[in-house]
């Protein structure tokens, strides 16, 4: 079984705090795998491989815009999360740690790639060529300055074995936000979206949210079911 829940627009703070709970309640066995979809407010988040510098947009135009910075336990360096992005955090038991405590690497590295499989699938039903590029993360297109990221990933396996943290696919963000970091730490490509591809053509998010569900379930070979966040919420915290 897979569960599916749509949290809305929500702070990034508080959806890790959601993730914290069923993430624990998924590593006890109390729920089943779990797929979050939310988007969040303007907020830049630095993982686990972030360089502060890498944050360009100064203090002052922060708090002009209300951008939030938040340091986070995921892998990868800056990124940017906002209104028009459909951000998914796949909660899954993923097996077993080895001595060191991480993840056997190629399951870790399979589940990444399963994760850009997904995105690219769910695009290209919209005519979008996406694909990988070698030695990066993510997912990306190529355009006629060259190729642009459409998706960034970035994960999290808990001591119990199970992912946090996920994919954003950029359907119709303000990608000028995207101008106060440097994204992902990748100084000479670009980053695009649906809409900046599509046009007038591109769906709305919750269209495009409805496309990538059944790919989720079929890549991970699961029952698609879905769930209220307070059933969610209560059942994490049992």
């Amino acid at each position: 079984m897979l569960n599916w829940v749509d949290l809305g627009l929500m702070d990034y703070e508080t959806a890790w705090d959601v993730q914290r709970q069923v993430a624990d309640a998924r590593a006890r066995g109390t729920l089943d795998d779990t797929l979050l979809f939310v988007q969040h407010p303007h907020t830049y988040t630095l993982g686990r491989s972030g360089h502060i510098e890498n944050l360009l947009m100064s203090e002052a135009e922060r708090e002009r815009l209300r951008v939030a910075v938040i340091i986070t336990d995921r892998g990868g360096d800056i990124t940017y999360h906002g209104p028009g992005q459909l951000v998914i955090y796949p909660i899954l038991a993923l097996g077993a740690l080895q001595a060191d405590g991480r993840l056997p690497q190629a399951d870790y590295v399979g589940y990444i790639r399963r994760l850009e499989q997904s995105i690219i699938d769910t695009v290209a039903h919209w005519g979008i060529a996406g694909r990988r590029e070698a030695g990066l993360t993510g997912v990306w297109v190529d355009t006629p300055g060259g190729p642009e990221k459409i998706a960034a990933i970035g994960v999290k396996v808990t001591a119990g074995g199970v992912s946090m943290h996920g994919l954003a696919l950029n359907v119709d963000p303000d990608l000028r936000f995207f101008s106060g970091i440097v994204p992902c730490g990748i100084a000479d490509k670009g980053v695009t979206s649906m809409a900046k591809l599509l046009g007038a053509g591109c769906p709305a998010i919750d269209v495009v949210a409805e496309q990538f569900r059944p790919v989720m379930g079929s890549l991970f070979s699961k029952q698609l079911h879905e769930v209220a966040l307070v059933d969610l919420a209560l059942t994490a915290q049992k």
